[in-house]
């Protein structure tokens, strides 16, 4: 199986937060299943820190690819397909980053592990 891992899933599993329910984790931990980090992420990521809303042991560019590469994870960059995808999705998400990822899962074909039940209404495959 080919899985978006969403930002907050992201963070959770490379902290080893229990919160992630059983089937996340199995899809994250399935060394048979590809698993892709946005460079969506990591900008999010970049962002909240840069705002100080978010604290991480590491720079984020160190974070992000240290924790990619540890777990087996790939990068998926963000492409003009991506962007062309997002800008005919219907508003059903307000979050940029979230409709980013959204595009990117349709346009790649890719299941997202994510807590957001808003996913489905995009037709996404959504673990949790």
């Amino acid at each position: 199986m080919r899985v978006l891992v969403d930002t907050h899933v992201f963070l959770w599993w490379v902290e080893g937060n229990r919160t992630l329910p059983a089937k996340a984790r199995a899809a994250l931990a399935d060394r048979e299943n590809e698993c892709w980090i946005s460079m969506a992420t990591a900008w999010e990521l970049a962002i909240k820190a840069g705002l100080g809303k978010l604290k991480l042991v590491l720079p984020v560019k160190r974070y992000v690819v240290d924790h990619v590469a540890a777990n087996g994870f790939r990068m998926l960059d963000i492409r003009m397909g991506h962007v062309g995808r997002v800008e005919a999705l219907p508003p059903h998400h307000g979050d940029p980053f979230d409709r980013l990822l959204i595009a990117q899962a349709l346009e790649e074909g890719l299941a997202v592990v994510t807590a957001d039940p808003v996913f489905r209404k995009y037709g996404v495959k959504r673990i949790w």
